[in-house]
Parts: structure tokens; sequence; C-alpha cells
């Protein structure tokens, strides 16, 4: 295995840290800025709609151009770090989203440019696998760093991840790597493909419910359980942990059980689950409802990160010809969702309490999920009557 695939890696493991941790950095942000904290959350809004609406056309745009040209993440995290205002951070934000959207696409055409036929799959999943792993470790450890040295340290400390992997792979990849532009139209054309539109619908609801609790997590922690700023370092371990486990079992589940089964299964139990984080603080007191939310974090993850592989599956089912462009689109509606479940998350919060984020997170995905067993139920041949 080329070792360069490793520092693309790297790459994506800084740009996941930097999108996971945000939710638990909103408090301490919201205070400095001198604004509420639903406010705050529009810079996890920001951020996923830049990169839902700017990651295709920037690929688009920079398809034949030199892959180290793209690959960039710093400047954002700087300008974040040094932000003297509200308005400059979201506007960094804007910046981050759209590199980090560029490197993703990027990222793993570059690693199959380096290896050949037979390590495809393998480099593909090494450059992936730094999305995990930043689940999993970095951002714990991201909260970790708030904790200590604020808000600002943890973008400064991101900033440093991104400039070291993108110093060397200026350094060590070769020139001459070039993408495939793939037009705008063509890339509209597959999500007009028959099966396609439902599957990006069914994305984007089952992230609206994910992160109308997971973007204002901390104040959901903080108020809702009873639980010290401290814990939600905790709190995001918890919920890597899970996700390492989801993401593999959800794989495996999709190959033996079918990726509609998957699926279905998934969104039935991630809409129980957030009802749950809406009864634990209702109805316990804090000194059991804090580390019941905490219990809670790891089969969360498990449940909510098995979507994601069966539901590429289903997708790559539909259009197997088709295959970078609809999963490109399965990754924008999965950032619409995410943004619009930020946008929910705020107003739940503006006219209500964080006890209520799980219970109207939770008509999303049951949403979803009748969308899934529609499709099932058309997509069953009918009997043709006897003569």
């Amino acid at each position: 295995m080329d070792k360069r695939i490793f520092w693309l890696a790297l790459g994506s493991f800084a740009i996941s840290t930097e999108g996971f941790v945000i939710s638990s950095l909103l408090p301490d942000i919201a205070s400095d800025a001198g604004i509420s904290v639903p406010l705050a959350g529009s810079l996890i809004t920001a951020f996923a709609l830049a990169y839902a609406i700017g990651a295709p056309v920037l690929a688009t745009l920079t398809g034949e151009w030199d892959r180290r040209r793209v690959i960039f993440f710093v400047i954002g995290n700087i300008v974040a770090a040094l932000s003297s205002s509200f308005e400059l951070l979201l506007i960094a934000r804007i910046v981050m989203a759209l590199s980090s959207g560029l490197f993703a696409a990027t990222a793993q055409g570059t690693a199959v440019a380096l290896v050949d036929d037979h390590h495809r799959a393998r480099a593909i999943a090494v450059v992936v696998g730094g999305t995990t792993v930043a689940v999993a470790v970095g951002a714990p450890l991201g909260a970790l760093v708030a904790a200590i040295a604020g808000w600002r340290g943890t973008f400064f400390a991101i900033a440093a991840l991104g400039a070291l992997s993108g110093a060397i792979l200026w350094w060590r990849l070769p020139r001459g790597i070039i993408g495939t532009r793939l037009p705008l139209k063509r890339r509209l054309a597959a999500a007009l493909r028959p099966g396609v539109m439902p599957i990006l619908l069914t994305t984007a609801l089952a992230l609206v419910g994910a992160f109308t609790v997971f973007a204002f997590i901390a104040p959901l922690a903080i108020q809702g359980g009873g639980l010290s700023p401290i814990a939600l370092p905790g709190m995001l371990l918890a919920f890597g942990v899970g996700a390492v486990i989801g993401n593999i079992a959800g794989g495996q589940a999709a190959d033996r059980f079918g990726a509609t089964r998957t699926v279905a299964w998934s969104l039935t139990l991630s809409a129980a689950m957030l009802v749950t984080f809406s009864l634990i603080p209702t109805f316990l007191p804090h000194s059991i409802a804090g580390p019941a939310l905490m219990a809670m974090m790891v089969p969360w993850g498990i449940v909510g990160w098995a979507f994601p592989p069966a539901q590429a599956s289903r997708i790559l089912k539909i259009a197997p010809d088709a295959a970078p462009i609809v999963l490109s689109l399965n990754a924008s509606a999965l950032y619409f969702g995410v943004a619009l479940g930020a946008v929910v998350g705020a107003a739940v919060l503006r006219f209500g309490a964080p006890a209520d984020l799980g219970l109207i997170a939770a008509v999303f995905p049951i949403v979803g999920l009748g969308i899934v067993l529609a499709g099932r139920m058309f997509a069953r041949p009918v009997a043709m009557p006897a003569e």
C-alpha cells in the first residue's frame, strides 16, 4: 500500500474532526460571541449547506486540475481560530466547507490513482477510514482540547493537522494526477433516474433527525441531563465507539439481510432512540438522567452509523454505472439533512426546551421509513388475475 494514501486519510481525519466536534463547542462560542446557542447553531447549517451545494460545483469546475492544487483545508480553521466576530467565524466555516467538500471529492480518486487495480478498494477504505477514526477519536479529543485551551485551541489544532497533511501531500504527490470533469447536467440527470430521488430524500430525512439532536447535544447534556461540560468529550467518545461498530455492522447486515431491510431497521431504531433522548431528561432526575444520556450514545452511534453503508449499497444497486455521481449526490443529500437538522434543532430550543429535541427529531426518520416501506410495496410485482 502506497504510504501517501495514509496522508490522504489524515486529511479526511482533520476535516471530519472539525465537522463532528463543532456541536460540543457551540455553548462556548455562543458565550464568547454574546449570542444564543440556537443562533450559534447556524455555524453547522452554513457549513452543511456550503458543503452540499459547493462540493459538486467545485468538483465540476476543478475536475481537470492537477490533484495537488485541490488538497487544502487549513485556511478556514486559521481564520476561525483568529475570528474576532461571529460573522467572520461564519465565513470561515463556509470556507472550510468548500475546501472540505473539494478534498472529499478528490481524495478517493487520488488514492485510486496511486495504486494498482487490485488495491483500489483498500485504498478507498483507508481514506474513508479517516472519517471513522475522526468520529471515534478526533471529535472527543477536539472537545477535550476545547475544555483545556478553549474552542479556538481546537481550531488551531485542526489547522495544524491540515497543514501537516497538506504540506506532505504537496511534496509527495506526483505531478500530473488529473481528475475527470463531470458536468452538473450529468449529475442532475442521475438524480432523476427512477428510484434515486426517494433514496436521496430518505438520506436527508435520516440526517435531519440525527442532527436535530446531535447539533445541540451540549445543551441537552448540560441543561437536560445535568452533566458538566467536561463530560462532553466522553459523550462524543461513546458515540464514536458506537459509530465504528455501526459502520462495520451496517455493511455486513446489508450484505446478509439486504440493504433495504437494514435501512428500515436503522430508521426504526433511530426514531425510538431519539424519543428516548426526550424521555430521559423529562422523567428522570439529573443524577440518573446524565449517566443515562451518556449510556445512550453508544447504541445511538451503532444504529445511526449502520445507515450510511446500507444506504450507499441501495443507491449503487439502482445506478451501478454511475457510482461516483450517485454517491456524491447521496453525500449532498446527507449534508442537506445536517443543515436542516441544525435549523430544526435551533427552532426547538427557541420555542421549547432541550428535552423536546428528541420528540421532534423522531418524526423525520419515521417519515423516511414510510418512504422506504412505500418503495418496497410499489416495487413488488403485482399478481395478474387468472383468466
